[in-house]
């Protein structure tokens, strides 16, 4: 059988990879030879991820809802993947900031427009009694988004608006972690201290998103648009896009979240209780902790009325 000459150019290359890591080309080629063909459900773990889906209650719905914070879940790992690339190049291509701005964005674009599939895909007394088996987890909990905001600006924009003139920008991360907005949302209503909920979640991952937000410290989405020159950080569609990521996690997002709790909590005159005992009527509206990425790109009557456009 002759070999044609594009499969003896590949072999060649193929041995001087190998060469280079001293490695024996003939033991991978052998590896190759017995290697079996690779299927689509042996390449996404078809169905080990089709078993991970485990509800409490023998309500149908509760499926739904496992599924669908999955799916988000594997949304905010694509928009860390994005964000990492970006702080590996430092300081960034231009063309490259855009390009990974733009999945961020169309990432943020699915899971806003998604979340019909629990406010009118969910039948709303299935949930009220199947959430009762999740106390008391939350999506409070999500440590991705968590990251993904420690990966998009300086922590002391994440802090809550009235703690903002007790602590300064310049301050250590433990101070600033301290007065971060979403621990004022997982306080118990009547008490003030901190919810079984947010215990939970500082036992797990209050060291790993220190190392984090200290790693993102001087690469994070602000801090690498700072870095550009002046004239860069004037290019029109790298502005645009860092505006819609911006209204897109701290506006978007937000009331997503907050429609989808009026939907099912807000039961007049009383509003039931958030599963892990959030005050969701004061955490989740985007107005009452006026979280912005990116500051500079607003102008200070578009901050002070953050929440009431999008």
């Amino acid at each position: 059988m002759e070999v044609n000459t594009d499969i003896l150019q590949r072999v060649k290359q193929l041995e001087e990879k190998y060469t280079a890591m001293g490695q024996d080309m003939a033991s991978y080629l052998d590896g190759l030879l017995y290697a079996d063909y690779l299927t689509y459900w042996d390449y996404i773990h078809l169905d080990t991820l089709l078993s991970l889906q485990n509800p409490r209650t023998p309500i149908p719905d509760e499926r739904i809802f496992i599924l669908y914070h999955q799916i988000t879940e594997l949304y905010f790992r694509l928009t860390l993947d994005a964000i990492e690339q970006l702080a590996a190049n430092v300081p960034p291509n231009i063309e490259l900031f855009k390009r990974q701005l733009i999945r961020i964005n169309r990432y943020f674009d699915q899971l806003t427009n998604s979340f019909d599939v629990m406010v009118d895909g969910m039948d709303r007394e299935e949930f009220l009694k199947f959430r009762m088996s999740l106390l008391p987890a939350s999506g409070f909990q999500s440590m991705q988004y968590r990251k993904i905001e420690m990966a998009s600006t300086d922590l002391f924009q994440l802090t809550h608006v009235s703690k903002r003139e007790m602590v300064h920008a310049g301050d250590d991360i433990q101070t600033l972690y301290a007065a971060l907005y979403w621990k004022s949302g997982a306080t118990e209503l009547a008490s003030g201290k901190k919810t079984l909920t947010l215990k939970q979640f500082e036992e797990k991952y209050y060291e790993e998103l220190v190392r984090y937000s200290t790693r993102f410290q001087s690469c994070n989405l602000r801090r690498l648009f700072l870095s550009i020159s002046p004239e860069e950080q004037q290019d029109e569609e790298l502005r645009s896009l860092l505006r819609d990521f911006d209204l897109n996690a701290n506006v978007g997002w937000a009331l997503s979240h907050y429609r989808s709790a009026v939907r099912y909590l807000d039961a007049k005159p009383k509003e039931i209780a958030a599963t892990g005992g959030t005050n969701w009527q004061q955490y989740l509206p985007p107005r009452f902790q006026r979280v912005v990425f990116f500051p500079e790109l607003w102008a200070d009557d578009e901050i002070g009325n953050w929440g009431k456009f999008k």
